[in-house]
């Protein structure tokens, strides 16, 4: 499966995998359709950015400009969610934590330009580049804290928020927070043509060049980075071979391990901490950690991090929406021997799929038979 990873090329696919083992990259590879790429190649990297962005976050936390459990009505002056009877029970831990109550399922597909973009108020509103089949309102549906509920306009509720308490841009706070400390220098939430780094080509599902999407909800689906930074990013959640504490003084240790800390769970498992995914159990009471990406035209991006003993996969590609979870899920399973958070719910699609086809094969052999009996009855009668 190793092999498989580190060799994979695909049609039209723009692909950075990164192995790490005890916190030292030990394997880096690129494939490209086209225009080649490197480490530091930019890509895009869909819901992913709620990790990074989390990240941030959470240092507002530690410096007392942000409480986990305050109503967020308390920060809000710009936009107010819509009016109902749970407003007030809407925290920042569960936005983080996707258990906010928030029932608008967004998944954005991005603006084609930058002059279609909404402003942060219109798109928390109704977001006009939500997934096909979503409204794109961001309101409370359910009690907050009952259950575990996907919000991308949470976090874009959230990206709000940190422009109203640090009076900047959210891109601005997040250059000068998170990655300029952590040496993350091909970063951003804003991308324009005259930026120094390459930006990787975009393929679709059909295999065709296409153009990447601009993102009014950067907090949840806007960063730009490269495999090198996502590298530093990774490395900063364990102690460095130097010394250097987790969280790289940027944030504390401690904070890090709330971060993993289970916050939302479906049907009893825990699968979401503070920002971040819990993909399986160890055998050290902790978990496999990261996030995932997944967006328009196919960005497929995926991290798998176990921040006890410093091994992970980093994948960051387009021209695919599922090669990327799909490996690093592959990478769980083969290094704890536990189906991850992600990955269940395709074995359970495969399940349903082959007995759809059983129950079919089933019921063609009963046709088959009931005609079969028919015909000889027939003749019979006629003998």
């Amino acid at each position: 499966m190793l092999l498989w990873i580190l060799n994979y090329k695909g049609t039209s696919l723009v692909i950075s995998p990164a192995i790490i083992n005890n916190g030292k990259v030990e394997y880096e590879k690129f494939h490209t359709a086209g225009k080649k790429v490197n480490r530091n190649t930019v890509f895009q990297v869909a819901s992913l950015s709620k990790w990074i962005s989390a990240f941030g976050i959470m240092k507002l936390v530690e410096d007392g400009r942000l409480d986990l459990d305050k109503p967020v009505s308390n920060y809000l002056s710009r936009w107010k969610l819509p009016e109902g009877e749970f407003n007030n029970e809407v925290t920042v831990r569960r936005l983080l934590s996707h258990t906010a109550g928030l029932t608008d399922g967004l998944g954005y597909s991005g603006f084609e330009t930058v002059d279609e973009m909404q402003s942060l108020e219109q798109s928390l509103t109704m977001a006009a580049d939500a997934d096909s089949g979503i409204t794109g309102k961001v309101q409370v549906g359910v009690i907050p804290g009952s259950e575990f509920k996907y919000s991308g306009g949470g976090y874009t509720l959230l990206q709000l928020i940190v422009e109203e308490v640090t009076n900047q841009s959210f891109a601005l706070y997040m250059q000068e927070a998170v990655f300029k400390p952590l040496g993350m220098f091909h970063s951003t939430f804003i991308w324009n043509d005259s930026n120094a780094v390459e930006l990787c080509e975009f393929y679709d599902d059909a295999y065709f060049p296409s153009k990447h999407r601009y993102y009014t909800s950067q907090a949840a689906s806007g960063l730009y980075t490269s495999l090198a930074d996502m590298e530093l990013f990774f490395q900063s959640h364990f102690m460095g071979r130097n010394g250097e504490p987790a969280g790289r003084n940027v944030i504390k240790p401690a904070t890090l391990k709330l971060m993993r800390a289970p916050h939302g769970n479906v049907m009893g498992v825990d699968i979401w901490g503070l920002g971040t995914v819990l993909y399986a159990a160890t055998n050290t009471d902790d978990f496999i950690i990261g996030h995932d990406g997944k967006s328009t035209p196919a960005i497929n991006t995926a991290i798998r991090l176990n921040p006890i003993t410093g091994d992970g996969i980093i994948i960051l590609e387009t021209g695919n929406s599922e090669i990327a979870t799909h490996l690093a899920s592959e990478w769980v399973y083969w290094k704890t021997g536990e189906v991850d958070t992600f990955l269940f719910p395709s074995l359970i699609n495969g399940m349903i799929f082959k007995i759809g086809i059983g129950w079919i094969v089933i019921l063609i052999s009963v046709i088959i038979y009931q005609v079969r009996r028919k015909f000889r009855k027939k003749r019979l009668i006629e003998h």
